[in-house]
């Protein structure tokens, strides 16, 4: 009798053992994506990193040499310098006009004005194209000769503004980054007004009802809450702001053209690893993948920078 009673409950405990494992199989498709296409193409471009190329024939083992031609030898080191100061104003402008802008656009929908909600669907529709899309359409637009720009400006009468805003080095980056800002001033949008909507209406009542004007609750009692989705767009922001490359392949292609002035770290790169990467047409395979592990360790290096600090003034909070 004894026996009987026990069986049943030995094959319950079998059957959520088996569960519990099975549970386990389900993160394996998605291990397996991220190991083929993250996790292999970054210890395939650190090994490669070290050796010679002869074209796409490795070669022999170089150590560090890489890297030190990367920082030393022209015209290499002078093209990653040029493109690490072309993405820090990528990264300051979008942090500026993107943000700046996205902020209140965000506080306008969150005050619940009429049509607000149109606005945040109309806000939001240029992040549902492609980034090739976006790069070709404005290329078009901001073409000298019979782009839209410059044709409105005729129209108004202002044809001293009409530029070659693609043609012209003064010109031509901030351009392709205010085409980055309105593509991507919608997400920031979502995310400022996320961050709008956690805080509570009692907090922003009771300051109104202590005397503080418009400018002090959003001083005192707004920014500071607003701080963690500050931080999150701050670093979303970084990362792609030094990952930038389809929009500026698109409007430009891969020489950063005119003159290096669009030339980021990620186009650099496209060119040391698959052609162009000098006067001629040849690849530096070892260099590309030097220059991959440099930019890596530096977005994540600043990354982890950046959440920890932001972790730091949430416990503050």
């Amino acid at each position: 009798m004894q026996i009987e009673t026990n069986t049943p409950i030995v094959k319950q405990k079998k059957t959520r053992n088996w569960k519990r494992w099975a549970i386990h199989l389900f993160p394996i498709p998605a291990l397996l994506i991220f190991s083929i296409f993250i996790v292999y193409p970054l210890v395939a471009a650190l090994s490669y990193s070290f050796y010679d190329w002869n074209g796409i024939t490795r070669g022999a083992f170089v150590g560090l040499s890489n890297f030190i031609d990367l920082f030393t030898l022209q015209p290499f080191s002078n093209m990653f310098w040029n493109a690490a100061k072309n993405n820090v104003v990528y990264f300051a402008v979008q942090m500026v006009v993107q943000n700046g802008i996205a902020f209140v656009l965000a506080f306008i929908i969150y005050k619940r004005i009429k049509g607000s909600e149109f606005l945040k669907v109309a806000y939001f529709l240029p992040r549902l194209l492609s980034v090739i899309v976006v790069g070709f359409l404005w290329k078009l637009i901001l073409n000298p000769n019979f782009g839209a720009l410059n044709v409105i400006l005729g129209e108004f009468g202002m044809e001293s503004l009409q530029k070659a805003w693609l043609g012209d080095p003064k010109t031509a980056l901030i351009a392709i980054i205010l085409v980055n800002c309105w593509f991507g001033i919608g997400f920031a949008m979502l995310i400022f007004l996320a961050g709008l909507q956690s805080i509570p209406k009692e907090l922003v009542e009771a300051a109104k009802l202590d005397g503080a004007n418009g400018a002090n609750v959003i001083t005192k009692i707004i920014l500071p809450l607003m701080v963690p989705s500050i931080m999150i767009m701050t670093v979303l922001t970084f990362i792609q702001s030094f990952e930038a490359f389809e929009l500026v392949y698109a409007m430009q292609g891969s020489q950063g053209e005119p003159y290096y002035s669009t030339d980021l770290l990620a186009v650099f790169f496209y060119r040391l690893a698959f052609g162009g990467s000098a006067a001629g047409d040849s690849t530096a395979v070892g260099l590309g993948s030097a220059l991959a592990v440099v930019l890596f360790l530096f977005i994540a290096t600043c990354t982890a920078l950046l959440l920890k600090y932001m972790q730091k003034k949430q416990v503050e909070m």
